[in-house]
């Protein structure tokens, strides 16, 4: 027993609040943004944490007759203290790009759930994550045809890092006279193979992405390549 609630009411608060705030990060890790699942569920469990303490974690030090708990103000500290990690998901590319708003807003929503499940408020806790994923996941659809947004074409290249040589890369990029719009890199720790994502403008014909790609095939530390747009996937695989 720890103050007013149990050990069992504890757990069950932070279970609550890892499990919804990985359903909301399980949409975040399918789009392959740095902070995806375990982000999500580990701010959510957090928040959750900070609640429980302030509402019931200072009782057996705090002399009621002097001292007013608040615990309202630990959701005030925590809603605030999230944008330091809401910027850092916020990225600017060239042409004016910005990307990442959707999961810094994701992220502070789930910041909201965890306190919501620390202070016991179930059915808002799981209202709010059944909001967020009809919001993350059917609105998407519903704002692509409404609004008619193209999506980037994008390019993945599963490359050794020891062969390629990153100015070569650029160079075979400048062929078509673009530039990238985002570029991501994931490391594999266990092999010299990396996944380079690679984020091309919208406006960039068809014409022009199969030079780039053919291009790409010739540069050595490439081991394959492959092209996703409006128009379905085509692979272009080489061996390693």
């Amino acid at each position: 027993m720890t103050g007013l609630i149990s050990t069992e009411e504890i757990l069950l608060r932070l279970a609550l609040a890892v499990v919804l705030g990985g359903l909301v990060g399980l949409d975040r890790e399918r789009m392959e943004w740095a902070a995806g699942l375990r982000t999500h569920m580990i701010v959510c469990l957090g928040s959750a944490l900070a609640m429980i303490v302030s509402a019931y974690g200072l009782h057996d030090v705090v002399d009621s007759n002097r001292v007013i708990l608040d615990p309202s103000r630990i959701a005030s500290q925590v809603l605030g203290g999230i944008g330091f990690i809401c910027a850092g998901t916020i990225l600017q590319w060239r042409h004016e790009v910005i990307r990442g708003l959707t999961t810094a807003a994701s992220l502070w929503v789930v910041a909201a759930i965890g306190l919501a499940s620390g202070a016991g408020l179930y059915q808002a806790a799981v209202g709010a994550t059944a909001c967020a994923l009809i919001i993350l996941i059917v609105f998407k659809s519903l704002e692509r045809r409404l609004f008619g947004r193209p999506r980037m074409p994008q390019l993945r290249l599963i490359v050794d890092r020891d062969r390629l040589v990153i100015s070569e890369l650029k160079e075979a990029i400048a062929t078509v006279h673009t530039d990238p719009v985002g570029l991501t890199v994931t490391r594999e720790q266990a092999t010299r193979m990396d996944t380079m994502v690679i984020d091309l403008p919208a406006r960039l014909s068809m014409d022009k992405q199969m030079v780039l790609i053919a291009r790409l095939q010739c540069l050595d530390g490439i081991a394959s390549i492959s092209l996703s747009d409006d128009a379905g996937k085509a692979s272009h695989q080489r061996g390693q």
